[in-house]
């Protein structure tokens, strides 16, 4: 069982932080929280990403994690173990632990979207 240096999540509030862009304006996110849960060896994390129209995807990958994507605006394609499906406004998607993915803008504007992670730590 992986260990954690990530703090214990109270209930409250969690504004975002600046925008990091990671060296590239073609994908920006914001954090919200990162931490582990009372219930358990749980770690919850939470971010907002905005990917530029035509940006490419980040790599395949797969996580000890599940990922819930819930998304604000634009469209993207999610693509699970192969499968890929579309995602607009008000969409939400899930990729359960193990499985391969990817989230693309596929549409004609910036495509914005949070992302919630709920697993172990890893």
């Amino acid at each position: 069982m992986a260990q954690s240096n990530l703090p214990v999540l109270q209930s409250g509030v969690f504004p975002p932080e600046p925008p990091k862009t990671g060296g590239s304006q073609e994908r920006v996110s914001r954090h919200y929280v990162a931490g582990m849960l009372k219930a358990g060896n749980l770690r919850l994390e939470m971010h907002e990403t905005t990917q530029a129209v035509g940006a490419p995807h980040e790599p395949i990958g797969t996580h000890l994690h599940n990922e819930l994507w819930l998304v604000r605006e634009g469209t993207v394609e999610l693509m699970t173990n192969g499968v890929t499906r579309k995602m607009v406004a008000g969409d939400v998607g899930i990729c359960v632990a193990g499985d391969k993915h990817f989230i693309k803008n596929v549409g004609d504007t910036p495509a914005t979207y949070f992302v919630v992670t709920v697993g172990p730590p890893e």
